[in-house]
């Protein structure tokens, strides 16, 4: 094999001197065309995609090479880490949650990779119930979900290896820890439901043909689990048949263990509802909603009568009312009416918590179940709001409250009363009352107004040249509320901004909202990230010699496509496990199920070119500059595989016209990023930081005042 040169060296001298031209790693092309009405379209980069290839592991490892080589350059790369990892390092929990004579929590002593699930019994001491640090040497076996009988007597757990989608299921005795099933493999998209104390349901695909993290997977399966049996003669529920088939279906027994609910999908939004009565299963399945117009699921019964959460003609949602005997729409009756803001709803304590985004901010009302308004919950400032929920009889309810620039504190609510108290509040080396955040509303190319949250040290000069970081996702009706975030906190203690705008695509402002930025409107995003950046710059928060955008996933495509509509606006871009190819996306794993987001190539023509205006991938110019970018991705993941990541970075490379580098990092052994152990946290955000500081001219770290 011919050697290979890596970057050599980046003058560091001043910002007037000029850089030396990055030699990147050689990648080959081997010139496909695809076929889309007529329209031939290359793709050189094809080859990319095989995840099982020597050739692809071998190209992986040259750019981590390439990447870290010019990451060691940075000398204060070691510092960030040690901040990080100083402020990381503090006791964080959960709310509780009360599981027959237990309470259970989770807590992490700092830095420990995975968070420990413990219990208490009454007033003992609280003991190590489940530690996933221990499922792997390396950290990189995770938990992914736990699931209790209603008696709390057992349970069934699910794994996660190397950051994989894929799932395993072990069941446990809770008293005395013993595993008693043999393990269930091939478990995907799927949580676990128990009916009684004999068996689960949980769901899965066929193993794919072919690559695990990459063949599609398109019919999914509810199945029956009986303690005992092995996994090969477990029941298949819903989706054996073609008339079944969808590409996401999940079932939930009701707590009083009478009937199972099924909600089947074929796209991230809208789903059909299905109901069993368990008590006579020969009446087989009937539809509660026999269409995928709505979102909608059933989220508590009492006898015979239903209560069920759905957006069918309601775009912000509400809560209904209907019997078992005639289950379907035009039996419903309205329980807590659709409002102009967007709903979620928990419960507890035979109370029903209803929490209002109200322009991404929380507000909770207690409600009765006639439906009686009983008051507002007080929250301790303006930030996000979490649980409210618990078994029916529990006295004391938990919820969760934080902001961008406060960590998550938990508190004990006592329905009856509606009084409030500090369960437990986290002591960090991080004191929020030397920071703000500013809500601003500004306008999109289209005049829509959104709103944004502006986090920043108190008394910061707007001067336009403060590091900031611009972040994004705008997509599958999901909402960006305010959240404390460890590497957040060490980015504002640098003196950086952090701006989040609510772009639509998202579900701040309900289904409209969302659906303002989908398929043909999908643009209407991208318009909005980029008008948050003007608003930032107009406004001096920052320029562009100082402004970096990122996100992932969905956020990665949008860093992707606003890079390379307007590279002049951004000084450095970092695209997370993005959706970089929009021609190819669906035929991947389950990408097939984002159509309602995106589109497809197939869909029509129109659709066709309307992606390929956008596709990252499709748009990299030879004749522009594009900001410095450092593109992350995962070798495991198989949400939104590595092949996105690994041809855009390619484009750039090939086809950067300017000065500013173009890398990737290639986290091994992980995924999407759900898991993902707190050191490989640490070291990558490190990196990310390291890289925008200094493609921003900094010499030192901007809290010592030395600017490039």
């Amino acid at each position: 094999m011919r050697p290979y040169l890596f970057l050599i060296f980046v003058a560091l001298v001043s910002s007037c001197a000029k850089k030396s031209p990055i030699m990147y790693p050689e990648t080959k092309k081997e010139i496909v065309i695809d076929s889309f009405f007529g329209h031939a379209v290359e793709d050189p980069y094809r080859w990319l995609e095989d995840d099982r290839s020597a050739e692809t592991e071998d190209w992986v490892t040259r750019q981590n090479a390439g990447t870290f080589d010019y990451l060691d350059q940075i000398d204060y790369r070691s510092e960030l880490e040690e901040s990080l990892t100083k402020l990381w390092n503090y006791e964080k929990r959960s709310t509780p949650c009360v599981e027959g004579d237990y309470t259970y929590f989770y807590k992490n002593d700092g830095l420990q990779n995975h968070y420990v699930l413990y219990r208490q019994k009454g007033e003992a001491a609280p003991e190590v119930f489940l530690d996933p640090n221990a499922f792997s040497e390396d950290g990189t076996t995770s938990l992914a979900g736990v699931r209790f009988t209603k008696d709390g007597s057992r349970l069934a757990y699910l794994i996660s290896e190397g950051g994989s989608d894929w799932r395993k299921i072990i069941v446990m005795e809770a008293a005395s820890k013993k595993i008693i099933e043999d393990t269930l493999v091939n478990v995907k998209f799927s949580s676990v439901s128990w009916r009684g104390n004999k068996g689960f349901y949980y769901s899965s695909y066929d193993k794919p043909e072919g690559s695990e993290l990459s063949a599609k997977t398109d019919q999914h399966k509810l199945y029956y689990h009986t303690l005992g049996t092995p996994q090969a003669q477990d029941e298949v529920i819903f989706g054996g048949n073609p008339k079944e088939k969808h590409r996401y279906i999940g079932g939930y027994v009701s707590d009083d263990q009478h009937y199972l609910f099924i909600s089947a999908s074929n796209t991230t939004s809208g789903n059909k509802l299905f109901m069993m009565d368990l008590e006579n299963p020969k009446a087989g399945i009937k539809p509660i909603v026999d269409h995928e117009d709505s979102d909608t699921y059933v989220l508590e019964t009492e006898k015979d009568k239903l209560f069920l959460v759905t957006n069918l003609n309601a775009p912000n949602k509400k809560l209904v009312t209907t019997y078992a005997d005639r289950p379907t729409p035009n039996y419903w009756r309205d329980l807590i009416p659709e409002t102009e803001n967007v709903l979620s709803i928990s419960n507890g304590s035979n109370y029903f918590f209803a929490e209002y985004m109200i322009d991404a901010l929380s507000k909770v009302y207690q409600y009765d179940y006639d439906g009686k308004l009983v008051r507002e919950i007080k929250l301790p400032a303006a930030g996000s709001a979490g649980g409210f929920s618990g078994k029916m009889d529990q006295e004391t309810l938990y919820y969760s409250f934080s902001n961008y620039h406060t960590p998550s504190s938990s508190f004990a609510l006592n329905p009856k009363t509606g009084e409030t108290s500090q369960y437990w509040t986290p002591e960090i080396d991080f004191d929020p009352n030397d920071f703000e955040s500013k809500q601003v509303f500004y306008s999109s190319k289209d005049g829509t107004k959104v709103p944004m949250m502006i986090t920043y040290r108190k008394g910061l000069e707007l001067t336009g040249d403060n590091p900031t970081i611009l972040y994004g996702y705008g997509g599958f009706n999901i909402s960006l509320t305010p959240s404390f975030s460890i590497t957040n906190a060490v980015w504002l203690m640098q003196g950086g901004v952090y701006a989040v705008p609510n772009l639509r695509g998202g579900g701040e402002y309900g289904k409209e909202w969302h659906n303002a930025g989908t398929q043909m409107k999908k643009q209407n995003v991208f318009d909005d990230f980029i008008a948050a950046a003007e608003y930032l710059i107009e406004n001096k928060y920052t320029s562009p010699e100082y402004l970096a955008i990122r996100g992932g996933s969905n956020g990665g495509l949008l860093v992707g496509a606003c890079m390379t509509q307007r590279p002049e606006l951004f000084k450095v871009a970092l695209p997370a496990v993005g959706v970089l190819d929009m021609l190819r996306y669906h035929t991947f794993t389950a990408g097939a199920g984002w159509s309602y987001d995106y589109g497809t190539a197939n869909q029509s023509e129109e659709m066709f070119a309307y992606l390929k205006g956008y596709s990252p991938v499709h748009n990299v110019d030879a004749n522009t500059p594009y900001p410095a970018t450092l593109v992350t991705t995962g070798d495991h993941d198989d949400r939104v595989v590595p092949a996105h990541s690994f041809k855009f970075a390619a484009q750039l490379q090939a086809n950067q016209s300017g000065q500013n580098p173009v890398l990737i990092r290639i986290e091994t052994d992980a995924g999407h990023g759900a898991g993902t152990p707190v050191n490989k946290t640490i070291e990558q955000y490190a990196d990310i930081f390291a890289f925008t500081l200094y493609n921003m001219g900094f010499k030192l770290l901007p809290n010592k005042k030395v600017k490039g």
